[in-house]
């Protein structure tokens, strides 16, 4: 594997910060420990939302004007699913260990 296909679309990555940029979630999948924040940043010129995929999930921002951010702290493991409320094809997902 070479260096520009690490951290490819759909790979996981670590850390804590996704961007919305070009409509799209990035990282599109987060991996994570159990007590981290994770914060969303909107880089595009449209809103977005960052919102749970189906109910009772524990994402659930404003719409996001640009350089708007939100922030969530994960305190069970699991996988969330999330997307934007405004434009339904942009989803990710966040993978949360212990």
């Amino acid at each position: 594997m070479s260096p520009s296909t690490k951290g490819a679309q759909g790979a996981p990555v670590t850390g804590n910060a996704v961007a919305i940029k070009n409509f799209a979630f990035s990282p599109a999948t987060l991996r994570i420990k159990v007590g981290t924040t994770v914060t969303w940043t909107n880089q595009d010129t449209e809103a977005h939302t960052v919102t749970s995929t189906g109910s009772g999930g524990p994402l659930s921002s404003a719409a996001l004007a640009t350089h708007a951010t939100y922030r969530h702290t994960f305190t069970k493991p699991g996988t969330y699913a999330y997307l934007c409320t405004i434009h339904p094809f942009m989803t990710a997902t966040v993978e949360v260990t212990r």
